[in-house]
C-alpha cells in the first residue's frame, strides 16, 4: 500500500479535523475538485463535533477517535500531494481531474467519499480497535449511526450539486452515471474490508497484499465516477 507522507500531524480531535479543513478550504480555489470534496467533508465533520456531545453516538470518545483517524487519512492525502508525494491509488483520480472542465462538481464530491469510504474507512476502524484494545463488534453501533449522518449527506450532495430537474433528464450522462453509485454498498464494503483485515491483522503480508488490492479498486472505480461528461444543455 502507498502511505503517503505526513507533514503535519495526523488530527487527534474532531475540532482540530476541522480546522485544518477550513483552513484548506480557504485556500483552495472554489472550482477545485478537491475544494468540492473538502467542503462536502467539512460540513459532515462539523456535524459529527455537534453530535459528540449531545449523546447521540454510544461512545463519544471512541468515535472521536474513529472520526479523527479518518479524517487524518484524506488530510494526509492533501499533504502528500502538496509536498510532490504521491497519496493513495483510491486518491489520485481525485487529484489528477481535479481541474477538469469536462468533470461536473457532483462528479468530484462523489469520487472523493468513495476514494474515504472505500478505502480509509476500514483502515481508520483497524487502527482504532487496535489503539483501544477492542474488537470490532465495540465500533459497529455507532459505525451505522455514521453512517446515519451520511446518507444524509449523501441527499444533500445530490440536491445542492446535480442540476435541477429543468437541465437534468434521465438522457443526461450524469443521470446514469450518478445512479451506479451507492454510498450504502460502499459502506458495507468498507465494514467487510475491515473485517476481513482484522483476521488477517496475524498475517502482515497478506494484510498489506489485501488493503493494496481494496486501494487499487476504489481507486478504478474512482476514475469512472470522474469520467468527463458534455456540458449540461
Amino acid at each position: 500500500m502507498t502511505m503517503p507522507t505526513h507533514t503535519r500531524p495526523t488530527p487527534r480531535t474532531v475540532r482540530s479535523a476541522v480546522a485544518r479543513m477550513s483552513a484548506l478550504g480557504a485556500a483552495l480555489p472554489p472550482g477545485d475538485g478537491v475544494a468540492v470534496f473538502n467542503g462536502v467533508y467539512l460540513s459532515v465533520t462539523e456535524e459529527v463535533g455537534r453530535r459528540l456531545v449531545d449523546g447521540y453516538f454510544q461512545d463519544a470518545s471512541a468515535t472521536e477517535e474513529l472520526d479523527a483517524r479518518f479524517a487524518g487519512r484524506y488530510l494526509a492525502a492533501v499533504d502528500a500531494v502538496a509536498t510532490g508525494g504521491r497519496p493513495p491509488a483510491c486518491w489520485r483520480p481525485l487529484f489528477q481531474s481535479r481541474r477538469h472542465p469536462g468533470v461536473r462538481p457532483v462528479q468530484f464530491a462523489l469520487a472523493g467519499i468513495n476514494a474515504h469510504i472505500g478505502h480509509d474507512l476500514a483502515l481508520a476502524l483497524l487502527d482504532t480497535c487496535r489503539a483501544r484494545g477492542v474488537e470490532p463488534d465495540a465500533l459497529e453501533g455507532d459505525f451505522d449511526r455514521i453512517g446515519a449522518l451520511l446518507t444524509g449527506m449523501e441527499e444533500r450532495i445530490r440536491e445542492e450539486l446535480m442540476p435541477g430537474p429543468d437541465l437534468l433528464d434521465v438522457a443526461d450522462p450524469l443521470t446514469h452515471l450518478m445512479g451506479s453509485w451507492s454510498l450504502e454498498k460502499a459502506r458495507e464494503a468498507a465494514w467487510a474490508a475491515f473485517r476481513a483485515l482484522w483476521g488477517l491483522r496475524g498475517l502482515p503480508e497478506l494484510a498489506a497484499e489485501f488493503a493494496e488490492r481494496v486501494d487499487t479498486t476504489v481507486g478504478l472505480v474512482g476514475r469512472f465516477l470522474l469520467t468527463p461528461l458534455p456540458s449540461a444543455p
